[in-house]
């Protein structure tokens, strides 16, 4: 048996060596090999390869749980994947399992929720997507890889590209905001620094595009509600991203909670073949999402035997700790209800990813304990974070030139938030050294030293008015995967006296920063908030502070856009940072005291409250527009009780510099539907910094068969200025900018005029037309 498998491994060595991870699917060699393998495969085998389940730990938070179970399951050939574990001794003891103990020897996969990294933070997607930077998240992403290879994982869930219109989902903190266009550019970027040129590179991994499709147009902003939109606006407006990381190369996708066209897409023959594979071309292979299978049920599918039948007939081709295909495939084969060719299809393309990523030549490629001890949290990954980090933060406003602060003032830094490294790391992180993430005070205190000025804390308020659950959010992680470790309470003192404590600091200093904002856990998966403001408690200290006299900057920390239109009057300055990872005290630090000029640009409209939710940029125009910013019109598309349109629009963000745009020039006003234009306008740093700008293209289709949005997001480029300086930035227009899907599902080019608008944000562009000929 021994012999066996070495001449089975030594096969997988001799093939992988001619081939690449791009040639790699329907090359000739590996389909010989998996054939082969196959062809010696039981049944049981087969559908063995087709599941997935969770490490105990990553379940339970203890590791010794249903571990012996796990161990025969192995064994017995039944496993193909686990997930839930960096931890590589643990990892390899599996592995061996897999080609020593099982019959044929066939390695596991092993996966997890890199998020944004993983032992060394970065900032949260909805923030990296601020940063309008795709090479810069390719280069983040590269070393979110490197360690993930190191610790034994093969194969990442990211990226998220879900397109998300509504801050009331706590997953939006995931994914890259409300536009098709920056976020397919944001995905692709994350698949090539995930996988490289060569997924058999042992530092590279697989991606796992998710979550497939529409999750993030969840019904009211609820997490795993179902999805009410019609086809032709989901092939426009939501699933672009998804096509340009299968376009990208990407090995996996992962099948999302929702229905859509009242079929949940677990079950989604539509979704899971007819687009991925035979529209778009998708060679890879497609997972549940976690017991995604099972809910169908619940769903009204039908049983768990109907559901794993369909599931698997969709085009479904692992089940992610459902054991439904575990518990039902055999059964359903044997009663005729499914073929076996069909679970012969799941598991060739399980197998063909494992060939990918060199397991068949070397099944310990990942397992390198070297590598475990020397590539985790190095010197280089803290400094990427850190440098991603400074790209990520918005200045929404900055009345007076309160910022950059002067590094000689006397500062009073206030707010839990700010003495917190947890809070820094946004929802799905798992770092095993969160308690070592640079804090706001921390970061504020190194930048000043030696400077003449100083950093004073106060806790200020409570973030939650209700205190036991502002308690039971922050021990959330430590409930699951620290058990046994002791809570500490978040706050020993009452509201007002932590108020008190607070304006009397603020009055002795010159500088209020205010470090406000939401909790980690008040975003991620299952954390949909109806409420989206800073809530009652924040406000009512900003409001004491603001009562100083003394300018307040608000340091806000959010995994979503909020509502702050009760709190932007009582700030002087805000400086959204969102989640920022591993080094977010330094790199707030940089941004705050003017060593780096801020250039994120926001990727989501901010409402001005919550009942302007879903609000977004791109929408269609109605009969009867209202314009944005302007108060209440009675028959216009308006609400009575607050401005039209968002407090802070797609695209805006501020810098220390002004930046001057001189009109659009086209190098022709007409074209062919198949021609190219090139639309161009010179940009010029006006002020006294160097900065960045983010040019913006965006076009509008005035007159078509179908309502068209009134402008899309098509192009853009963040260059550098050096203070006086100007530059010319050109964009080419061609068909994949002026395309769209009409009523009949086709891509069309219609003649006529269209918009073609360059600028700073979605709010202030400069505009020519293109005419399109027949």
């Amino acid at each position: 048996m021994k012999t066996k498998k070495l001449l089975m491994l030594a096969l997988g060595a001799c093939l992988l060596a001619s081939c690449g991870n791009k040639s790699a699917s329907g090359d000739g060699k590996m389909d010989a090999f998996i054939g082969d393998l196959m062809s010696r495969m039981t049944l049981t085998e087969k559908v063995g390869q087709l599941n997935l389940l969770a490490v105990p730990s990553f379940v339970s938070g203890d590791s010794s749980d249903d571990n012996d179970s796990r161990e025969q399951l192995i064994i017995d050939g039944k496993l193909g994947a686990m997930y839930g574990s960096f931890v590589a001794e643990d990892l390899l003891a599996a592995q061996k399992l897999a080609v020593e103990k099982s019959r044929l020897g066939i390695p596991l996969m092993f996966g997890y929720d890199v998020i944004h990294g993983l032992q060394t933070v970065q900032p949260i997607p909805l923030g990296l997507s601020t940063s309008w930077n795709p090479e810069l998240v390719e280069r983040g992403t590269r070393i979110a890889a490197i360690e993930a290879s190191a610790s034994g994982i093969n194969w990442v869930y990211s990226p998220m590209v879900d397109i998300c219109r509504d801050a009331r989902w706590g997953r939006i903190a995931e994914c890259f905001g409300e536009d098709p266009y920056l976020s397919g550019e944001m995905g692709r970027a994350m698949v090539r620094g995930y996988q490289g040129d060569d997924l058999s590179d042992s530092t590279t991994v697989m991606a796992c595009v998710k979550h497939y499709a529409l999750y993030g147009a969840a019904e009211g902003g609820r997490d795993y509600n179902i999805v009410n939109m019609s086809r032709q606006e989901a092939l426009n407006g939501f699933l672009p991203p998804y096509r340009e990381c299968a376009f990208e190369g990407a090995g996996s996708f992962m099948a999302s909670f929702n229905d859509f066209e009242g079929i949940p897409c677990h079950v989604n023959h539509y979704f899971m073949t007819e687009l991925l594979r035979d529209t778009w071309g998708f060679n890879g292979f497609v997972t549940s999402d976690y017991e995604g299978i099972n809910e169908c049920v619940k769903h009204g599918m039908g049983t768990i035997e109907d559901v794993s039948a369909r599931a698997l007939q969709a085009g479904v081709d692992m089940d992610l700790n459902g054991q439904a295909y575990m518990d039902n495939l055999e059964k359903l084969v044997k009663d005729g209800k499914v073929k076996e060719k069909d679970i012969d299809v799941a598991c060739r393309r399980i197998l063909e990813a494992k060939y990918k990523l060199g397991l068949f030549q070397d099944p310990y490629r990942y397992l390198n304990m070297d590598r475990y001890k020397a590539d985790i949290r190095t010197k280089e990954a803290q400094q990427m974070s850190r440098e991603i980090a400074q790209e990520c933060q918005v200045l929404l406003k900055n009345e007076g030139d309160v910022l950059p602060l002067k590094k000689s003032a006397k500062i009073a830094l206030v707010g839990y938030i700010a003495t917190s490294g947890k809070e820094m790391q946004g929802c799905w992180a798992f770092s095993s050294y969160a308690d070592s993430c640079v804090t706001f005070l921390q970061g504020m205190q190194e930048a000043v030293a030696g400077e003449g000025g100083s950093v004073s804390y106060a806790e200020g308020c409570w973030l939650l008015e209700d205190g036991q659950r502002e308690q039971d959010l922050v021990n959330q992680y430590l409930g699951a995967y620290k058990p046994g470790q002791k809570i500490k309470p978040v706050h020993t003192r009452q509201q007002a006296q932590l108020m008190a404590e607070a304006v009397a600091l603020a009055r002795r200093s010159d500088v209020v920063v205010a470090a406000l904002g939401e909790l980690n856990n008040m975003n991620g998966e299952g954390t949909s908030r109806s409420d989206i403001t800073l809530g009652r408690t924040q406000i009512e200290l900003l409001k004491a502070l603001k009562a100083t006299g003394k300018p307040v900057v608000l340091l806000l920390s959010t995994g979503r856009p909020l509502a702050l239109t009760d709190a932007e009057p009582l700030c002087d300055a805000i400086l959204c940072t969102w989640n920022l990872g591993d080094q977010a005290g330094r790199a707030a630090a940089d941004v705050l005291f003017g060593d780096v000029n801020p250039s994120a640009r926001l990727t989501t409209s901010w409402p001005r409250n919550v009942g302007q939710c879903p609000i977004y940029y791109n929408h269609k125009n109605t009969g009867r527009p209202h314009e944005d910013g302007k108060p209440y019109q009675r028959f216009k598309s308006n609400y009575q009780d607050c401005l039209h349109g968002p407090l802070f629009p797609f695209g805006h963000g501020l810098s220390y510099t002004t930046f001057e745009y001189s009109d659009v020039t086209l190098s022709s006003n007409e074209s062919m539907a198949d021609g190219t234009v090139k639309a161009s306008v010179t940009v010029k740093n006006t002020g006294q910094r160097d900065g960045k700008e983010v040019v913006q293209l965006y076009i509008k289709d005035v007159y078509a068969t179908c309502s068209r949005p009134v402008m899309e997001l098509k192009g853009f480029q963040k260059i550098s200025l050096k203070a006086g300086e100007q530059k010319t930035v050109e964009f080419e227009i061609g068909r994949k900018q002026l395309e769209y899907y009409d009523h009949a599902l086709k891509q069309v080019v219609e003649p006529g005029d269209f918009e073609i608008m360059i600028g700073h944000d979605s709010q202030n562009v400069k505009k020519a037309t293109l005419t399109i000929k027949n």
